[in-house]
């Protein structure tokens, strides 16, 4: 085998793997892909960037512990309501259900915790979503997705804790923490691009002479729209959207010629946690148990002192 025939196969192999990520990359809104062109995904306006890239605005709710004990792991549980009847259009144009996805923010020390670490009951919660760090230098902040499948809107984070007595930099403090999650594709890609998640508008006031549907394996329609000027243009449409227009529809600039395609959206929540020094707890305990044992020998003694009254009195 020659160098030339082996240079051949190597840049066939590379063009193959660029190619299948570009399809990839198409056919999702991965929060993942926040990494590529964002140092840090929390802008200085407290927005999480994944709201570029996923423009309708959905709720999301995150449940924390109220407190937590140093170097211990406990769950943080995302939630990302949707209603599973809908369905969104694929990059190739073909309905599909939602994916869903998060960026989590966490205080400085906190991670993920290790697999071997975890219990079989949060193994068991954690099957199948596969979060990782946001990059080597900030372990504190987590992605996750897509995920895909109907269990997709519960999406559980195993965290382990950070110790003070080990890091000096972690303090016995409250914490923030940030979360974003989106369900459904977005209209952008970070490239700047638009997918095919969006509404298509008119371009120029004119009249729509002509509506052919393509046949090929792209789909779509392409639609002739004679302008007020006399010249005429093509709009081509994606396959999956429906049009909202027919053949000699009077239109103007920003008209909608297709149907609203999103049916997902962004979201964005903050909570707080404490980590708790184990010897506050242990001084709270003591001081419960110590003023318990004041109040009953107060009560015994009460009791005594009547006894002693009664006595006196009888005497």
């Amino acid at each position: 085998m020659n160098k030339d025939y082996l240079k051949k196969i190597i840049i066939i192999i590379f063009s193959t793997i660029n190619i299948i990520l570009i399809n990839s990359f198409h056919a999702y809104g991965f929060p993942i892909y926040a990494q590529q062109g964002y140092e840090n995904p929390r802008e200085a306006t407290g927005r999480i960037v994944c709201a570029n890239c996923h423009l309708a605005q959905k709720p999301v709710d995150i449940e924390v512990p109220k407190s937590i004990l140093p170097n211990s792991i406990f769950e943080i549980k995302v939630s990302i309501p949707y209603d599973k009847n809908i369905k969104q259009i694929s990059g190739n144009g073909k309905e599909v259900g939602l994916n869903t996805g998060a960026v989590m923010i966490l205080p400085e020390g906190f991670k993920l915790a290790p697999k071997k670490l975890l219990s079989e009951e949060l193994k068991e919660k954690t099957k199948n979503i596969y979060a990782q760090p946001y990059s080597t230098s900030q372990q504190n902040i987590l992605v996750v997705g897509p995920v895909t499948g109907p269990k997709n809107q519960e999406l559980v984070f195993p965290i382990l804790s950070p110790d003070p007595m080990v890091s000096k930099n972690i303090h016995f403090l409250k914490y923030p923490i940030y979360i974003g999650a989106n369900r459904g594709r977005g209209q952008i890609y970070p490239t700047g691009e638009k997918s095919n998640n969006n509404i298509i508008n008119a371009i120029y006031d004119g009249k729509i002479m002509k509506i052919t549907e393509i046949a090929d394996s792209n789909g779509g329609y392409n639609i002739e729209i004679l302008r007020n000027n006399g010249e005429s243009y093509i709009e081509k449409i994606p396959k999956g959207l429906q049009l909202k227009v027919q053949e000699g529809s009077i239109i103007k600039a920003n008209d909608n010629l297709t149907n609203d395609p999103n049916v997902g959206g962004f979201g964005q929540d903050e909570t707080e946690i404490v980590l708790q020094d184990p010897n506050r707890i242990k001084g709270m305990i003591l001081f419960f148990i110590i003023t318990t044992l004041a109040q009953i020998f107060f009560v015994l003694k009460k009791k005594q002192w009547e006894k002693v009254q009664s006595a006196e009195m009888n005497f």
